[in-house]
């Protein structure tokens, strides 16, 4: 393995090369959690917000960097989920289980991502993320997701794939809870 070459440093991420490969990576390195928070009542708690980079509103899974600020430093993935989970959603958990660690991007970047279950949920207040977020908090019941997504897509929004892998592990606990009850 060859080093890491630094091509350029910003505030929050470089570009690096490594094996003749240029690929993004970020300064904080403790990668993202992302949570997949879905309530008693079978609805799936899905966040919208404006990105930059794509000049566009996206509908996505609520997630955040671990360890994103001096006060966070040294916190889990589980601790951040927890904390993102409140910040953007306004719900609690009482309940959160790992469901899975991969790459977010690994033809463009090192992030990794750690995907959680969220239950028991109790709304605190409202969400909405921290004063640098101007996010959106939608409560989606599951048996009507499909239609609600494809009227998200339809009126210009994108929808962040991550979604669609939230939705195959909650069919998979599903099957799982009923090969249980047989």
């Amino acid at each position: 393995m060859h080093d890491i070459q630094v091509r350029y440093s910003g505030r929050f991420i470089d570009l690096v090369e490594r094996d003749n490969w240029e690929y993004a990576s970020r300064v904080h390195r403790s990668g993202v959690a992302v949570i997949v928070a879905v309530t008693d009542a079978r609805e799936l708690i899905l966040v919208e917000q404006y990105r930059i980079p794509v000049q566009a509103s996206v509908i996505e899974l609520p997630a955040g960097l671990i360890g994103d600020s001096p006060e966070h430093a040294n916190e889990s993935g589980l601790d951040a989920a927890v904390r993102e989970l409140e910040e953007e959603t306004g719900f609690r958990a009482a309940d959160m289980d790992m469901l899975i660690h991969c790459p977010t991007t690994a033809g463009l970047a090192d992030e990794m991502a750690t995907f959680y279950l969220a239950g028991s949920l109790q709304r605190i207040h409202a969400g909405g993320g921290d004063s640098s977020e101007q996010i959106l908090v939608h409560v989606i019941p599951l048996s009507g997701i499909d239609g609600w997504l494809d009227d998200q897509a339809c009126a210009g929004k994108l929808l962040d794939p991550k979604i669609y892998s939230a939705l195959y592990w909650l069919h998979r606990r599903d099957i799982d809870v009923h090969r249980k009850q047989l």
